[in-house]
């Protein structure tokens, strides 16, 4: 046999093999996605509490470390948020949660601190955020900056009760019992919502 024909056997069969590997790793259990620690804690301490109405900013300044801010240019108003870069490893992200108030507390929030209705934002004194401590909250953003794979939340999570196709692509992701959207595209995280589980109803 010449050797040219000798390689040529020897290619076969070693693209024989390889494909007989490629299949066996195709059909080998894949290992199940882990669940993610820092949400699962969430989904106790902060999720489930702003779902039933019941967190209040002090609670969650002890789990996420973040400053007030007023928003005069709302379109009900003025804003009070709550403001914090997290991190859990090498995933950061952007949390805001804004303030539960009432149309009276709009108003007398702008002229307490004298600002009007065309002003920017602005960061409030560690002060103003001591005192309203026991108030609650209304709604929570999450936003990612990192990779954060879909499979990874419903690991944590599990499969969601709905999920709606979005026009202007991705998916709408709804827990309703937790009060939570979550807005993915292309398998990844892009915004985590939550807010009072009566808002589903």
């Amino acid at each position: 046999m010449s050797p040219a024909l000798r390689r040529f056997r020897w290619l076969i069969y070693l693209g024989v093999l390889l494909v007989c590997a490629w299949s066996l790793w195709q059909q080998w259990p894949q290992r199940p996605a882990a669940p993610l620690g820092w949400l699962q804690q969430w989904q106790s301490e902060l999720i489930a509490p702003l779902a039933a109405e019941t967190l209040t900013v002090q609670q969650l300044q002890a789990q996420v470390p973040g400053q007030l801010w007023l928003l005069p240019q709302g379109e009900s108003g003025p804003r009070l948020v709550y403001r914090a870069d997290w991190q859990d490893g090498e995933l950061h992200g952007r949390v805001e949660v804004e303030l539960a108030l009432s149309d009276k507390e709009r108003a007398s929030l702008l002229a307490a601190l004298g600002a009007s209705a065309e002003a920017p934002e602005q960061a409030l004194s560690d002060t103003l955020l001591e005192q309203l401590g026991a108030h609650h909250l209304a709604t929570l953003l999450f936003k990612p900056d990192g990779e954060l794979p879909a499979v990874r939340l419903t690991a944590s999570l599990g499969a969601p009760r709905v999920r709606l196709g979005l026009p202007e692509g991705g998916e709408a992701w709804l827990y309703p019992e937790q009060g939570m959207t979550l807005f993915v595209a292309e398998e990844r995280l892009r915004l985590l919502q939550v807010v009072p589980r009566r808002s589903f109803k």
